[in-house]
């Protein structure tokens, strides 16, 4: 019998002791429950402040160009000409906005797909490999992702010079390749997302380093490799500052330095104002990147968020 009483009284005490849990954390949910309103209402306000520069490129890309001085930025203006806008943008001057498009294309593809190639492959080797000097390439490695691009422009440009591939499209995709910091993400999650079990026993069966890498390797790094291509793909596309010093001949131009170019009319003798087409023009621009962002943004976040917890 006072087995069977003990064994009464327990169940009540537990609950006894989760209810008093429950009064206890109430004040404290109490707290979170403001806290995470201070921060919606933080995050509203920062979207808001992001999608303003958006919303006006809309609402201005809908315009002609003698509304965009008369009307109010954030508004329409009396008549809606973005197709008129699209249609003189890919036949003003012969149509050089395509060219600047494909351009543009042409060193992503080339540029961001060959620096997300290298980087993986080498941040494999790093990872999953020990030979001298290991040491020093990570402090390497580490100094160059220090390094801001602007600082290695004038140096890149004159060894260019000397070899005379100055105003090509080599002078963007060469040094489009390399990337210190998807380098750098690759062997990190490497090291981490691929286990040095896996490769041991796939060698024990015969496969050979290649067919390891390509086989097993590769499909386990699938998120960390979108992840760096990604980011090689944001860069390529929106770098503006080593086209512009490496390229004169307008038919190279990329679409940031054309657009720049586009803009620049409107000032000095003999100006031509043609603000709706560079606006319009911006519009086009960000379509791709925005549909990369869309369609990778899964990959992405798992990219950056897995490897990051050693089991």
């Amino acid at each position: 019998m006072t087995a069977l009483t003990e064994r009464r009284k327990a169940p009540s005490r537990a609950a006894a002791r989760s209810n008093r849990a429950a009064r206890a954390a109430a004040p404290v949910s109490g707290r979170r429950t403001r806290k995470s309103t201070v921060l919606t209402i933080v995050m509203i306000v920062f979207t808001l402040y992001s999608f303003v520069p958006l919303v006006w490129l809309l609402v201005n890309a809908t315009k002609s160009q003698p509304d965009l001085y008369s009307s109010f930025g954030l508004w329409f203006g009396k008549d809606f000409n973005l197709f008129q806008n699209i249609a003189e943008l890919f036949t003003y001057r012969d149509g050089i906005f395509l060219q600047w498009l494909g351009n543009t294309l042409l060193y992503v593809v080339v540029g961001a797909g060959g620096a997300t190639l290298l980087a993986t492959v080498a941040g494999y080797g790093m990872a999953k490999f020990n030979f001298p000097g290991k040491r020093a390439v990570f402090a390497v490695v580490l100094g160059a992702i220090a390094v801001p691009g602007t600082a290695l422009a004038v140096p890149t440009f004159l060894m260019f010079s000397q070899v005379g591939l100055t105003n090509t499209p080599w002078a963007v995709i060469l040094p489009s390749l390399i990337s210190p910091f998807g380098f750098y993400l690759i062997w990190t999650y490497a090291s981490e997302a691929i286990p040095t079990e896996l490769l041991e026993a796939a060698r024990m069966d015969g496969a050979g380093e290649f067919r390891t890498f390509f086989t097993i390797s590769l499909r386990l790094l699938a998120p960390g490799v979108v992840t760096v291509a990604l980011f090689a793909i944001v860069a390529t596309w929106n770098n503006y500052f080593l086209p512009l010093i490496m390229l004169s001949d307008p038919t190279w131009y990329p679409l940031t330095v054309g657009l720049s170019q586009w803009s620049a009319q409107a000032t000095g003798v003999g100006a031509q104002p043609i603000f709706n087409l560079v606006i319009t023009g911006s519009l086009i621009t960000i379509v791709p990147i925005v549909a990369a962002f869309l369609v990778l943004q899964r990959y992405w976040q798992s990219g950056l968020a897995a490897g990051s917890v050693k089991q």
